[in-house]
């Protein structure tokens, strides 16, 4: 799949990973929608792909509230008349000890990196499946095939993801709508900086690993180069990803070092 005057709308696209993404199809030559809650930001990122104004769409989105999602669809159908991609790649982090952790918390983690990208999707799919064409793409985590400590309900959001949208690849086959999941395993971005506490409250430092881990540009570009083959599922990231190969193969170490974490 080349993605030259494709119409890609890329989901958290006001840093991060999403940022490196529009960069990454921009300059691929695709024509770009780019959402988020925070149009400033997507001001800016629009002005860095340097692409002419006609091939790109600053379209704000609130996935803890898609009540008006419809519309947003519309809004992308109405510029560019398709969409060839969709990148779910927005959403947000936890972090913090499961029985201290209050309810709000959890619904607020699950309404966004959940619900609110299914409810994209669906709507999205719609258009797809009229197109006889087109990609969904799902920004999971290793996280989301093993729990971590202190990551309960984020872990749960991404497993989620993954049983939701393995399950709907399946539905949308005969309209020729394919599914992507790319699981990412340690970026170098901020987002460790902006996960949810116990109490809801931004926890406001940068974990180590993330630290050390691959670049944003380097991950969006593994991204982009599954996103044009035909794979199903995809790892993105480093030496973390083997913790996948090691829980399958030596549960009770995997298990022994996960508690060891904590």
């Amino acid at each position: 799949m080349e993605l030259k005057d494709k119409v890609i709308w890329i989901t958290g696209a006001s840093s991060g990973i999403g940022e490196a993404l529009a960069y990454s199809c921009a300059s691929e030559g695709a024509q770009i929608v780019i959402s988020a809650r925070r149009e400033v930001e997507l001001k800016r990122v629009a002005n860095n792909c340097k692409i002419d104004s006609k091939d790109i769409l600053i379209l704000p989105l609130d996935l803890e509230h898609t009540e008006d999602i419809d519309q947003k669809v519309e809004q992308v159908i109405q510029k560019f008349g398709r969409v060839d991609v969709l990148i779910n790649n927005g959403g947000i982090g936890q972090r913090g000890k499961a029985v201290n952790t209050k309810n709000e918390v959890d619904r607020k983690v699950m309404e966004i990196n959940f619900f609110g990208t299914i409810n994209l999707s669906k709507a999205v799919a719609k258009v797809m499946q009229k197109q006889k064409s087109g990609k969904i793409v799902v920004i999971s985590s290793i996280m989301g095939k093993y729990g971590l400590p202190l990551y309960t309900t984020y872990s749960a959001s991404k497993h989620a993801l993954y049983g939701y949208f393995e399950s709907i690849r399946q539905e949308l086959y005969a309209d020729n709508v394919k599914v992507l999941i790319v699981s990412p395993g340690f970026i170098d971005t901020d987002v460790s900086i902006k996960l949810l506490t116990e109490n809801g409250t931004q926890y406001g430092i940068k974990s180590d690993s993330q630290k050390k881990g691959m670049s944003a540009t380097d991950c969006a570009n593994g991204i982009v180069n599954a996103i044009k083959g035909g794979s199903n599922h995809s790892y993105v990231g480093g030496y973390e990803l083997f913790s996948v190969l090691v829980k399958k193969i030596f549960p009770k170490t995997f298990y022994k070092l996960m508690r060891k974490m904590t």
